[in-house]
C-alpha cells in the first residue's frame, strides 16, 4: 500500500484527522488515538494501529520536551510491568478476532474514555490499579493506540501540567514496546513509514498550532468539542 493508493478524498480526510489528533493531544495532554482510531477506521482501517502508534509516539516524545521536569516515573512503573501481558493479549485480539468485532471493541473503548474524561471517576493509585491499568492500556493501545483512558481514570488528580509530562512519558515508553510488538507479529510494513511520511507535515502543523494557540481557547470548551466528536465517531462504529 502506498498513498497513491488512496483516494485524494480519504487521503486527505485521514491527514485532518491526524493534524486534529496531534493538536488535541498537545492542547489537552491525550487524544490522538481516542479522537483518530474510530474517524480513521472509517476512513481506512489500514492505517490502524501501527500510524497511530507511530504519530503518538512523535508527539508524545515533543510534549515531553517541554514538561519533562513533571514527570515521576515511580508512579509509571507498575503501569509499565502491566503493559507487559497487556500487549500480548492485545496482540492476540488482534490476530484472532474478526475486524467487525475489533471495532466494536474500540468503539467501547473510545467511550469509556469519553466517560472517564467526563465524570472523572475516582479510583485509589496503589500498585495493584496502576498495573491494571498497565494491562488494560497494553490491550488497547496494541489493538487501536488507545493507551491513555486507563491512565488519565487514575492520574486525572495531576496537575495539567504534571498530567502532561508523565503521560507523554508513559506513552514514548510503551509506543515503542507495542511497536516492537508489532513487528515481532509481522504487522509493521515498510509502507507504513512512506505513509506517516505523507502526513507528518499535518501531524507537526497541528501539534505547533496547539503550542501557539491551546492557551488562548477554553480547554473545556476544546475538550467538549473533542469528546463530541469522538462520541459520534465512536457511535458511528457501533451502528
Amino acid at each position: 500500500m502506498a498513498w497513491t493508493d488512496m483516494s485524494p478524498g480519504i487521503w486527505l480526510g485521514c491527514a485532518a484527522v491526524l493534524a486534529l489528533g496531534a493538536f488535541v493531544q498537545r492542547a489537552t495532554g491525550f487524544g490522538l488515538a481516542v479522537v483518530g482510531a474510530p474517524l480513521l477506521l472509517m476512513l481506512e482501517p489500514r492505517l490502524v494501529p501501527v500510524i497511530l502508534v507511530l504519530f503518538g509516539f512523535t508527539v508524545a516524545l515533543t510534549t515531553l520536551r517541554y514538561y519533562w521536569r513533571e514527570v515521576r516515573l515511580a508512579e509509571i512503573g507498575m503501569a509499565l510491568v502491566g503493559r507487559v501481558p497487556g500487549n500480548a493479549l492485545g496482540l492476540w485480539l488482534l490476530l484472532a478476532t474478526p475486524m467487525a468485532v475489533l471495532e466494536k471493541l474500540i468503539a467501547g473503548s473510545v467511550l469509556f474514555a469519553v466517560a472517564v474524561t467526563l465524570f472523572r471517576f475516582r479510583l485509589p493509585v496503589n500498585r495493584a490499579t496502576l498495573f491494571g491499568a498497565g494491562v488494560f492500556s497494553g490491550i488497547f493501545g496494541t489493538i487501536a493506540a488507545l493507551s491513555g483512558p486507563p491512565l488519565v481514570l487514575l492520574l486525572h488528580g495531576f496537575s495539567p501540567d504534571r498530567l502532561r509530562g508523565t503521560l507523554s512519558a508513559f506513552f514514548v515508553v510503551t509506543a515503542l514496546m507495542t511497536l516492537a510488538t508489532l513487528a515481532l507479529a509481522g504487522l509493521v510494513r515498510s509502507w507504513h513509514f512512506g505513509m506517516a511520511l505523507t502526513f507528518a507535515p499535518g501531524v507537526v502543523a497541528g501539534s505547533w498550532l496547539a503550542s501557539r494557540v491551546a492557551h488562548r481557547l477554553d480547554r473545556r470548551l476544546l475538550q467538549g468539542a473533542s469528546l463530541a466528536l469522538c462520541t459520534l465517531a465512536a457511535l458511528g462504529l457501533l451502528l
